[in-house]
């Protein structure tokens, strides 16, 4: 929590400033059954119409005075906790950003969602809250008896018995509600993750069936919440109901011994009023004391999973080297590379070894699960090696600065994302200064001039988060020609095509091989989008099987063939015998 609070550093006047003016109400506030037992004693009781009017008068600017208070304090609070919480987001964010897909993965993303999101806005209610009544609560509560004392020594120890005794009770439920709000964050994080899963696969739930399955994990899971949830309210709740009672039989001690004290001549009927106000100030203060204290064990509690995150070392140091001076001719080259994943028993990949030339075309096929994308997702260093290394322009990724190795490298992703906003803004996530030629440039390249001639606004058309308002083979071009426009060194289509039609593919491999001078490294499942690459790499369960071009594969690599044949079985010879796998 501590190491939260920080963030508070460039808000230390309004920290300041918001608890002050809310004490500055507190006194005025305290004033108030003073005047309200003068208006008894002296306006009242001697029939005094205009005492009792330049009394309310005074009331009335009490009143006043503290709305005005009030509200000072308001703004500084809010103006601290939202600009609190607006850094604390932008750092969480940013650390978040500095974490590898292996941190990321361990971490979970439906706990990342909510530490960004529910776990900050209760934090920012904590601050606001704490910066509010921290000091006006106990002020009044300790201010209110002091008054009390001053107007009867011995009314007012009934003040001093209570109190205590209201404490108990408030501190008490604290310390058992604390572990329950960290346990209902945690069944929060579960609940978010089935929420996210089902919106994210619904059309592959539908597409089974699952729909009654999916609801009934879903309620069990937010039936558990729910519980939780009501078990702690309850707890929370006794708060209100017995700090009345104890409050509620002080007042009944104090208006009993207050009669007493009227009757013996000790003390007015007005200051026993006073002493009644003061009482019911008390109990106002003490149930807001205790929701505060309720709210900062929620604030605290989010506040420590926030820190958690924090706490998440990046398992990847970011390199200090520059580009390399001396260009090399190699582009790329995988040296004995092994690759396991976190948690994973055996390898994803084990002992690759190839070279990639500048201005090459490398095409990586395989079956599903074969390592494609795990070994595409190395150049750019999204992973590090287990074994081995992996050099771009002849200096080991590692060494690299992260920025400077993924400026020279465009990759296109399995899964084809746009973002909301416009064709050109996310264009322009490629190359932030790139003009309208060179978009039109990247888009022809990508084959998606059609899509732009079809809308209305061209580049200024609307995308939709996500993409929704795009089919998969117009996402997928798009998503090329992004990568395209940062005009990289190293170009990387990981299965990118796999929603074009073979026309729309080939005229996309043809316009690439065009516009060369790219290290281009194509994975796919299709054997007709790697077919004139200069080099194919034949993976099998993480392993290379053979590296070469097609007509030599074809005749001595049986995966490739299997492979080949299955796509094109009109060219399968008559002697080719099927493999055990095929079998």
């Amino acid at each position: 929590m501590k190491k939260i609070l920080v963030y508070l550093k460039d808000y230390k006047k309004e920290s300041v400033l918001a608890p002050l003016f809310k004490m500055l109400e507190a006194v005025f506030e305290l004033f108030v059954p003073i005047v309200m037992s003068k208006v008894i004693d002296v306006g009242i009781a001697n029939a005094d119409k205009g005492y009792v009017v330049h009394m309310c008068l005074i009331l009335i600017a009490l009143g006043i005075i503290g709305l005005t208070c009030s509200i000072t304090a308001q703004y500084f609070s809010a103006k601290a906790a939202c600009g609190f919480a607006t850094k604390l987001r932008h750092s969480l964010f940013e650390h978040i950003q500095s974490l590898s897909y292996s941190d990321m993965d361990n971490a979970g993303t439906s706990t990342l969602i909510t530490r960004m999101t529910s776990d900050i806005n209760q934090v920012q209610n904590g601050v606001n809250m704490f910066l509010r009544l921290f000091m006006r609560s106990p002020f009044i509560v300790f201010g209110a008896m002091i008054m009390a004392f001053t107007i009867d020594v011995k009314a007012a120890l009934i003040f001093v018995c209570a109190i205590p005794l209201l404490s108990i009770v408030v501190f008490g439920i604290m310390y058992v509600s604390i572990p329950l709000y960290k346990k209902v964050q945690a069944n929060l994080d579960r609940v978010l993750g089935i929420t996210r899963e089902n919106l994210t696969g619904a059309r592959v739930i539908r597409a089974f069936h699952k729909e009654d399955d999916e609801t009934e994990r879903f309620e069990e899971a937010n039936e558990s919440l729910t519980k939780l949830q009501k078990f702690v309210g309850r707890i929370s709740a006794l708060m209100n109901p017995v700090t009345y009672i104890i409050v509620n039989l002080a007042i009944v001690a104090l208006v009993w011994k207050g009669a007493v004290r009227v009757d013996t001549g000790y003390i007015t009927q007005g200051q026993v009023v006073a002493l009644v106000n003061y009482m019911s100030q008390i109990l106002v203060e003490l149930i807001k004391l205790a929701n505060l204290i309720v709210l900062i064990n929620k604030a605290a509690a989010c506040a420590n999973r926030i820190q958690t995150v924090f706490e998440i070392e990046p398992s990847m140091q970011d390199g200090n080297s520059s580009a390399p001076s001396n260009q090399s001719a190699q582009a790329v080259v995988f040296s004995h590379v092994s690759l396991k994943y976190g948690g994973s028993g055996q390898d994803s990949l084990t002992d690759i070894d190839f070279t990639a030339n500048k201005g090459e075309t490398i095409g990586i096929i395989g079956g599903t699960g074969s390592g494609k994308t795990s070994l595409v997702n190395l150049i750019p260093r999204f992973y590090d090696v287990t074994d081995g290394s992996v050099s771009v322009n002849g200096m080991d990724v590692r060494e690299w600065k992260s920025d400077e190795l993924r400026q020279k490298i465009g990759i296109v992703p399995q899964k084809a994302v746009l973002f909301k906003g416009t064709i050109r803004s996310n264009l322009l996530w490629g190359n932030e200064n790139a003009t309208d030629d060179d978009l039109m440039k990247a888009i022809e390249t990508a084959q998606a001039s059609d899509i732009i001639k079809n809308k209305s606004r061209g580049l200024n058309a609307e995308v939709a988060q996500g993409g929704k308002n795009f089919s998969g083979g117009q996402k997928q071009r798009l998503t090329i020609a992004r990568a395209l426009v940062r005009d990289p060194e190293i170009l990387i289509l990981d299965d990118s095509a796999s929603a074009l039609d073979y026309a729309t593919d080939a005229a996309l491999r043809h316009a690439l091989r065009e516009n060369g001078g790219k290290t281009v490294f194509i994975v796919s499942q299709r054997a007709s989008s790697v077919l004139h690459a200069d080099k194919i790499i034949v993976l099998d369960d993480g392993k290379v099987c053979d590296i070469g071009r097609h007509e030599e594969l074809i005749k001595g690599c049986p995966v490739y063939m299997e492979i080949y044949y299955s796509q094109f079985p009109d060219e399968k010879p008559s002697d080719y015998k099927l493999t055990g796998k095929e079998e």
